[in-house]
């Protein structure tokens, strides 16, 4: 049974085993293209709420390789009326996700061989933590001027902790198939339009997760991005919801 800490231990060790030990290549341009949002709300007065949701997201692409780093989270506190008619501020949204992905490029144009790691600790969801690792094989299924679909599928792992309304926690951990899929359209120079969705299927849980967003472009480097973002969990513990949402509006600053 894993605890807490070895979840997370396992999160950390995936993403450390999804970049490769790779030789110095002599002469490689090696590029970094990165990505950095951040949304926050604050209110007051009849209502007192704060929100803060920030991600980054980074690609090193050599020669052979294409390794990617995402990292985001989710913080929110909220005025709570308690039974007594008192008011109470409490934190009702606390988020953290890291994954990383390194793919090997196969001599077919846009086709790979990939290893992806992840972690998520949440301390409000269905799941308090959830660890996956997965292999497998990622082709581009439709390649035109303003649009592009690519889909990836393979076997993994998971390690996941429910944490029960009595204060209890039940670990869990199994194979699952791992199958995403991203699709960009560019809607004109300064607008573009991107779907993220992805499916992790075991025996004791089924977990989708979909993002869909469109960003406007501000100048060279800024971006104005809204997006909606679901997670799903086929099995949780009595009294979780199975889906979760986020509805937010960022400001994405490219470099």
């Amino acid at each position: 049974m894993l605890t807490r800490v070895t979840a997370l231990a396992a999160g950390i060790a995936a993403a450390a085993l999804a970049t490769p030990v790779m030789a110095q290549e002599e002469g490689e341009d090696k590029r970094w293209k990165a990505t950095a949002e951040l949304g926050a709300i604050a209110t007051s007065g009849n209502t007192e709420s704060t929100s803060f949701q920030g991600k980054v997201d980074a690609t090193h692409e050599l020669r052979r390789w294409k390794n990617q780093y995402v990292f985001s989270t989710l913080f929110q506190e909220d005025e709570i009326t308690q039974p007594d008619g008192s008011t109470e501020t409490e934190t009702t949204a606390e988020k953290f996700s890291a994954s990383v992905k390194s793919a090997y490029k196969l001599a077919r144009e846009n086709t790979n061989l990939f290893v992806f790691g992840s972690h998520t600790d949440d301390e409000f969801g269905a799941y308090s933590t959830y660890s996956t690792i997965a292999v497998g094989y990622g082709a581009r299924l439709y390649d035109a001027e303003t649009m592009q679909l690519d889909v990836e599928l393979g076997p993994g792992y998971f390690w996941a902790e429910q944490e029960f309304e009595d204060g209890t926690s039940e670990s869990e951990d199994g194979a699952i198939i791992r199958g995403a899929a991203q699709y960009e359209w560019q809607l004109s120079d300064n607008a573009e339009f991107k779907q993220v969705l992805s499916v992790e299927s075991g025996q004791d849980n089924t977990r989708t997760v979909s993002d869909t967003s469109l960003s406007a472009r501000i100048n060279s480097s800024m971006q104005m991005k809204v997006g909606f973002n679901l997670s799903t969990d086929t099995e949780v513990a009595p009294g979780k919801e199975k889906t979760d949402t986020t509805t937010y509006a960022n400001i994405v600053y490219k470099f």
